[in-house]
Formats: structure tokens, C-alpha cells, sequence
């Protein structure tokens, strides 16, 4: 499969497996599943396809279930879906990777999880970082989370090591130098 492939395909699964599965003729279960061979004709692409997208993926954005017939995405999504996650107590820092244009609403008011059900953020600097340059160059924020967590704030991680929480407030963000 060549790259041009994989991208299209990833960017695909993204959108439907996330936010429109009703695009395609696929319908997710409450915790976001479906059947591999209901998602292969819809997408129209062979096992083959879906192994290398899925393995291939740097962030992990997908995962089968232990018998291998069911996928979802791991995390983003805008369609209602229980991952199951249990809370976790998160590392002490968190990081959230965005871009200058966003930052006078993000220190006035947080982060927010606009159209999705959590926010998004990142254990590591390099992968905020990665994920705040997917829209320009990337600024990189970090969160007090050992504060957020003593002061009651509730975090999932999810299968792909991201970490989720419901709203991050303003107090707890630092523009990392």
C-alpha cells in the first residue's frame, strides 16, 4: 500500500469511525464497535488494507478487539460512545499542542472539547507538539495536572496513551517556554 493509500484510508476511518458512521452504512455500537467486515465493504478496501492502516498508525488511532472482529477508533470521537475507560491519576504535567491564533480564547476561557466529548492531551512535549502542528506551528501548553486531579478534576486514559478530561480551566494552563 503506498502512503498516498494509507493516508486516504486512515483519513477515512478517522471520519467515520469517529463522527459519521452513518456516512458509510455503518453503525457503532454504545462503546464505538463495529464489525471489521462491515466497515471493509463500506470502506471498500481488503483486510490487508485494514491490518497495514491500523499497525502502521503512529498514534494508534485504532485497535481491534482481542478476537480481532471488531475495530473503533481509540479516542475523538463526536458520536455518542462509552469507551469504557476507567479514571486513572494522570502524571503530574500534561501537555496540549494548539496554535497562537487559538490562544487568547484558551487562556481567557480553557480548553474545551468543542465538538468532541473530551479534550485531548499529551504526555509528552513531541507529541503535542506533532499534534499542534497539523495547523501551523505549533505552540505547546502545559497543564497542571497534579492540581487538576487534587482539585477534584476526573481523567481517562485511552488505549492509545492519550489522556482525556472533561474541560482543562484556565488556572491550571502555562505557555511552555
Amino acid at each position: 500500500m503506498n502512503e498516498a493509500r494509507l493516508v486516504s484510508v486512515s483519513k477515512r476511518m478517522s471520519r467515520h469511525l469517529r463522527h459519521a458512521p452513518e456516512e458509510i452504512g455503518i453503525t457503532l455500537d454504545a462503546a464505538g464497535w463495529v464489525a471489521v467486515a462491515d466497515l471493509i465493504a463500506a470502506l471498500r478496501i481488503t483486510r490487508a488494507e485494514l491490518e497495514t492502516v491500523v499497525a502502521g498508525n503512529d498514534k494508534r488511532r485504532f485497535a481491534f478487539d482481542e478476537t480481532g472482529e471488531l475495530i473503533r477508533a481509540s479516542q475523538g470521537h463526536s458520536v455518542a460512545v462509552d469507551l469504557g475507560l476507567e479514571a486513572a491519576v494522570p502524571p503530574a504535567t500534561l501537555y496540549h499542542g494548539t496554535v497562537e491564533r487559538f490562544l487568547p480564547a484558551i487562556l481567557s476561557e480553557g480548553l474545551r472539547p468543542m465538538k468532541r466529548h473530551a479534550v485531548h492531551l499529551s504526555a509528552d512535549v513531541e507529541t503535542a507538539h506533532r499534534v499542534g502542528s497539523r495547523r501551523g506551528s505549533a505552540t505547546i501548553l502545559v497543564i497542571d495536572a497534579a492540581a487538576m486531579s487534587a482539585d477534584g478534576h476526573t481523567f481517562h486514559r485511552s488505549a492509545n496513551g492519550v489522556w482525556l478530561t472533561s474541560t482543562v480551566p484556565p488556572r491550571y494552563l502555562t505557555r511552555r517556554a
